[in-house]
């Protein structure tokens, strides 16, 4: 049997890391300016992450939701902890960020009874069947993912948003309007927070459920818990995953107050089993006890400011340490430059004309700048 080759990877097999660095198979060091999308939030082999996930596993690795799992209440706690969101929130555990997406669409269906989805130009919510429908990108919409059910509106257009809402309204009206506070896979495109806040205040005249998917912009990596809450606004359902787990496989939802569970309304084998459940608990205890949204913003406030002065770079956008830098037209292979020239990974977008820097919240100012001397060094090679 052979692997599925439906992935483009670089010629590098990686074996090791710890905190921002990576090890290949032959002994090479790089530095991970890309966490593997995202979801390395507090370095690789973090110790209190390690001890926790290895200690747990020694005890028990799974056991089903048929039965009082005490790590998912302490995970409930710490989440709700470092959030902010409190107590009377809500927490449903499942696995990956296309399935917490999944679940919150049927939620918002449920709770409103409606199946009507409004969904911002350039979004990227997963690739299972309803987050792919939401998802703004036709070459991996297969024909039975189809749904009339969705509505694009422009992106930061309010005017098209209320257009929406309106031609949902002749429909059932609006179940859920989705949205990433700040668009990773679109080349990390920061939404206004006039449209933010216009999301929240029509979600609440037309009782539609305000779902803030916060996959890769949350966890603290924009120096909020939530990329929404720059907007000084509150969604109704905040998906999560990518930096909840640090590497282990999870995704979760936490839901408002509002909106009231029932038995069989969602459900999952493994999402909330005991090993995810400790990871992503240490995960929320490293962030909050070593102040890295804190960190995460004044690193990347730092970063930005210090690519704005290199020659090459068209734009740079983002909010702590989500990182767009749009090249000039002229640059090529940026990325691969930099991995195999100067052996820091960085991710891409836009056919590579974005490079994207994600990296662990703990990333320390010395490390940014031995990204910022290899980025400069590409794209100004006298230097």
């Amino acid at each position: 049997m052979k692997m599925f080759d439906v992935y483009s990877v670089h010629d590098v097999s990686i074996v090791t890391g710890r905190g921002s660095w990576v090890y290949d198979a032959k002994g090479d060091k790089y530095l991970d300016m890309y966490g593997g999308h995202a979801v390395i939030s507090v370095g690789h082999s973090n110790p209190d992450y390690v001890e926790a996930v290895t200690g747990q596993l020694g005890r028990l690795g799974f056991y089903s939701n048929s039965v009082v799992i005490s790590q998912q209440a302490e995970l409930a706690e710490a989440l709700g902890s470092v959030s902010g969101l409190g107590g009377d929130w809500q927490l449903f555990l499942c696995n990956s960020g296309a399935e917490a997406n999944e679940n919150a669409l049927k939620l918002a269906s449920f709770h409103t009874g409606r199946r009507k989805v409004i969904s911002v130009g350039g979004a990227f919510h997963g690739r299972t069947s309803l987050a792919v429908a939401a998802t703004d990108n036709p070459s991996i919409v297969a024909p039975i993912n189809e749904s009339n059910n969705v509505i694009f509106t422009t992106f930061n257009d309010l005017n098209a948003l209320e257009q929406a809402f309106a031609t949902a309204a002749s429909d059932g009206g609006v179940a859920a309007v989705i949205v990433e506070a700040i668009q990773g896979v679109a080349g990390i495109k920061v939404v206004e927070v006039e449209f933010l806040r216009a999301v929240r205040s029509l979600c609440d005249k037309h009782g539609a459920v305000y779902i803030a998917d916060e996959i890769q912009c949350g966890c603290g990596r924009t120096g909020r818990y939530f990329a929404t809450d720059w907007a000084d606004i509150r969604a109704d359902i905040y998906t999560m995953a990518k930096g909840i787990g640090n590497g282990f496989p999870m995704g979760a939802l936490a839901i408002a107050p509002h909106i009231k569970p029932r038995k069989g309304m969602l459900g999952t084998t493994f999402g909330g089993n005991q090993l995810a459940c400790v990871a992503a608990t240490a995960v929320a205890c490293v962030i909050e006890r070593d102040g890295l949204m804190n960190n995460a913003f004044e690193v990347g406030e730092y970063l930005m400011s210090e690519l704005r002065k290199i020659h090459g770079i068209r734009e740079v956008r983002g909010r702590g340490l989500m990182i767009g830098i749009e090249l000039n037209p002229d640059f090529e292979s940026v990325a691969t430059k930099l991995l195999f020239g100067q052996h820091v990974f960085v991710g891409t977008a836009s056919g590579g004309r974005v490079i994207r820097l994600l990296p662990a919240l703990n990333v320390s100012r010395a490390e940014a700048d031995v990204a910022l001397a290899a980025i400069r060094k590409v794209l100004t090679p006298s230097c």
